[in-house]
């Protein structure tokens, strides 16, 4: 008798170990683990004083600023502007440099008047010159009145005012970030120890004036698709069909290339990773609607990346007013789902597109900081009208992800079983604060905040 209800008592652990294998474990829910699905949206191009740097109470623009102006002469100072279309200025590395000039934050200006003459002598013929001001709008910063639904949730959820990019330079680099916690360029094809620091080109798509040979590039080292596939979480990255952002030049107007969730480039990097090939996870690079219909079906994936077209990018020309639509839609799509009450919202931007920001980067390694870029919580546990001035990069986000779904793996190549050689592990950053701090997990999930995409009191100044 005893040794069947030993047979029996395997019999079950078996069945039981059979039926959960290829499933990812669910933690208790409790604290971070109430957290079931992470929507990371990456808009485009804005530092945080242009959208933010006279909310109240978070560290915005200081008085008397002035930022040389070596073209008209005197100074600059910082001065609202409204209008719904802006301009920017050059933002890759060089100009990231410039524009923070040792920590005196003064270069902004000068890059922007450059970047125009470099354009317009160039285009001369094309028209697209007459959309930059001939005062170059850096300085301009958004208030409430301009961005209300930013500001919005700003008041009823998480603004975060020392959030930095990840990498000090353009959006390429600032992608790779976004989805594996580095930028490299790598030698070998499918050698991960081939691959070393790119701080501005890290191999860049065909096509592209830094691709000369028209090579495809090679992503070899890790990224964090690798670790949730092999923990069995889901992810998925959705690709807003249209014409891409940015410029390939890093300029501040261009030709426009389309985009669409089969076609790889700076805002979709993950087919050039060897991780999602080998995986065989490029089926989770899908188009936008697709985001919508399983928000409404209440079927979003345990982790989401949502990048956007140009026409709602917000990347200048594109109108400040599409943008903060498209990113309203997304959000009153997640408030409208039953996935509600166990989601959180991370909206960023991706670089400082030229704009004056006046809080000087800190330094982790020589690939970062970048220039300090806009970043919100929004989320049922979110903290009602918090301003988290802990020093965060975009890392965090990675570092939030594993906290959540990985029991804190990261990484880093020391552990998580695919070496590479990057030289730090930036979610273990010292200096990185913790995102864990914008919630609440013991209070009840807050109602939705339906917002609507354009709203009245919004008037748009093109």
């Amino acid at each position: 008798m005893k040794l069947r209800l030993l047979a029996a008592g395997a019999a079950l652990l078996l069945a039981l170990t059979a039926s959960t294998a290829g499933a990812h474990v669910r933690y208790p829910d409790s604290g971070i683990h109430k957290i079931k699905h992470v929507i990371v949206i990456v808009q485009e191009n804005r530092s945080f004083d242009s959208y933010f740097g006279t909310f109240p109470g978070a560290d915005g623009i200081p008085p008397h600023v002035c930022v040389p102006d070596p073209t008209r002469g005197g100074c600059d100072r910082p001065y609202h502007n409204p209008k719904d279309r802006n301009s920017g200025g050059p933002h890759d590395h060089v100009d990231e440099v410039r524009d923070v000039a040792g920590g005196k934050m003064n270069g902004f200006v000068r890059q922007a008047e450059e970047g125009r003459t470099r354009f317009c002598r160039l285009h001369i013929n094309s028209g697209a010159c007459s959309l930059t001001p001939k005062n170059p709008d850096v300085m301009g910063y958004k208030t409430a009145h301009d961005i209300p639904n930013y500001w919005t949730y700003a008041r009823h959820y998480v603004l975060q005012d020392h959030m930095f990019e990840s990498d000090s330079s353009w959006s390429m680099p600032q992608h790779l970030f976004l989805v594996s916690g580095w930028s490299a360029r790598c030698t070998q094809r499918g050698n991960p120890m081939s691959c070393k620091p790119a701080i501005q080109d890290p191999g860049s798509p065909p096509g592209e004036p830094q691709n000369t040979t028209g090579a495809i590039p090679d992503y070899a080292w890790t990224d964090l698709t690798y670790l949730l596939h092999k923990d069995h979480v889901s992810w998925q990255y959705f690709v807003f069909k249209g014409a891409q952002p940015d410029c390939e030049d890093n300029a501040m107007l261009c030709k426009a290339v389309g985009q669409n969730a089969k076609t790889p480039g700076i805002w979709n990097p993950l087919p050039y990773f060897d991780t999602v090939r080998e995986d065989r996870q490029g089926e989770n690079i899908v188009p936008f609607n697709e985001f919508l219909s399983e928000a409404k079906a209440g079927t979003l994936p345990d982790v989401s990346w949502l990048t956007p077209a140009q026409s709602v990018s917000e990347h200048p020309p594109g109108l400040v007013s599409r943008g903060q639509a498209y990113v309203t839609s997304v959000v009153n799509a997640v408030m409208r789902s039953k996935d509600w009450d166990s989601t959180a919202i991370f909206l960023t931007w991706d670089d400082w597109g030229g704009f004056y920001d006046h809080v000087k980067p800190p330094k982790v390694d020589g690939q970062g900081y970048g220039l300090r870029v806009p970043g919100l919580v929004i989320s049922p546990y979110a903290r009602r009208g918090y301003i988290d001035h802990q020093i965060l990069s975009q890392d965090a986000y990675l570092k939030f992800i594993e906290d959540d779904f990985l029991h804190g793996q990261r990484l880093d190549p020391k552990t998580d079983g695919r070496p590479d050689p990057r030289p730090d592990v930036r979610e273990n950053a010292k200096i990185l604060g913790d995102l864990a701090a914008d919630f609440d997990f013991r209070q009840r999930p807050r109602a939705p905040l339906i917002l609507a995409p354009y709203p009245e009191k919004h008037r748009a100044h093109a």
